[in-house]
């Protein structure tokens, strides 16, 4: 069996009328080190902005890893868990009620990245004293502000 270093992900996604500006935030926890990274467009939705957080720590890692990635939204942990992406992709993102799938980029990226990794998501409960998922947002939210003000 591979020894694959562990890897706790917390993520979450903002946005101030959806669509309209948003932010993500993601934080790494590795070995008792943390690192925190945000971003976020001035015309999205809460769902990209949910997605591109875990896309983003994804792509932070430098390594085939063992990664618990914690998330509030269903759209991200049920697309994954439950095989929807997988399914959307294979039938050409077109969903089993023969509409589109919405957001097939950041879905298609989200399903290479995990390729690459060992991976488990965990689903919490969003704004509920939850204390990363809590930094997450404060992170997103933080970043649509400063980029809707020009900062």
């Amino acid at each position: 069996m591979e020894n694959l270093t562990f890897v706790e992900m917390f993520t979450d996604g903002a946005c101030s009328g959806n669509p309209g500006p948003g932010g993500w935030g993601t934080i790494l926890r590795c070995n008792g080190v943390e690192k925190e990274l945000s971003g976020g467009e001035m015309q999205t939705t809460n769902n990209r902005m949910e997605l591109s957080a875990v896309i983003h720590g994804l792509e932070a890692l430098n390594r085939r890893c063992r990664v618990k990635i914690y998330s509030d939204s269903s759209y991200v942990v049920d697309g994954i868990t439950k095989g929807w992406a997988q399914s959307w992709r294979k039938n050409g993102w077109i969903k089993s009620n023969k509409k589109p799938a919405l957001n097939p980029d950041l879905w298609e990226r989200l399903l290479d990245l995990l390729s690459k990794h060992e991976y488990e998501f965990v689903w919490v409960k969003g704004h509920a004293g939850h204390p990363e998922n809590e930094r997450c947002d404060r992170l997103a939210v933080a970043y649509y502000l400063n980029l809707s003000s020009g900062k």
